[in-house]
C-alpha cells in the first residue's frame, strides 16, 4: 500500500501522556490504524522529538523514563517505514519556510511528506485542514472531547 500519512510528534507523545486521555485514546488509534494497514510513515525528526519531549524534565514530571523512551523509539523504527532527510527535504524545507512562513521544525516535518509524495500529515501544530503544497493537514485531536 502506498503512504498516505505522515505521523508528526505530537501523536507520539499524546500516547504516553495521560494528562490528556481523549488525545491519548486518539493517538493510540491512529498508530493502530496506521501500522494495521501500513498506510503510516514516521519522520526520522519524529522519533528524536518524541524522545527529547518524552524525557523533558525532572524524573519525576517525565512521561517516560530514557530507558522506556529509547525502547519505545526503537520499536517505532520496527513498526513503522521511517523518513530520513536527504537534500530534497532540506531544501524543500527552506522553501516552506519562506512561502508558508513556518517554524523550521514545522517545515521540515511538512517537506517530509511533500518530497515522499504523502498527501497527508496528521498533526496538531498546523492549521486543520489546510492544504500546503500538496499536502493536507488533518488534526487527529480536532474532535478529541477532554475526559470527564
Amino acid at each position: 500500500m502506498a503512504a498516505r500519512t505522515l505521523i508528526d510528534t505530537n501523536v507520539l507523545v499524546y500516547r504516553y501522556d495521560p494528562r490528556f486521555p481523549g488525545k491519548q485514546r486518539t493517538a493510540e488509534r491512529v498508530l493502530h490504524d496506521g501500522i494495521a494497514d501500513g498506510s503510516a510513515r514516521i519522520p526520522h525528526q519524529a522519533i528524536v522529538e518524541f524522545v527529547a519531549a518524552a524525557t523533558r524534565g525532572e524524573p519525576d514530571m517525565q512521561l517516560l523514563n530514557p530507558s522506556d523512551a529509547r525502547r519505545e523509539a526503537e520499536e517505532l523504527m520496527a513498526q513503522f517505514p521511517v523518513l530520513y532527510p536527504d537534500d530534497a527535504v532540506l531544501r524543500m524545507a527552506l522553501r516552506g519556510m519562506a512561502a508558508y512562513r513556518l517554524s523550521w521544525f514545522d517545515s521540515h516535518i511538512w517537506a517530509c511528506a511533500e518530497v515522499h509524495g504523502i498527501p497527508e500529515l496528521l498533526s496538531e501544530d498546523f492549521q486543520d485542514g489546510r492544504m500546503y503544497g500538496t499536502v493536507t493537514i488533518r488534526n487527529p485531536f480536532a474532535m478529541t472531547l477532554p475526559a470527564r
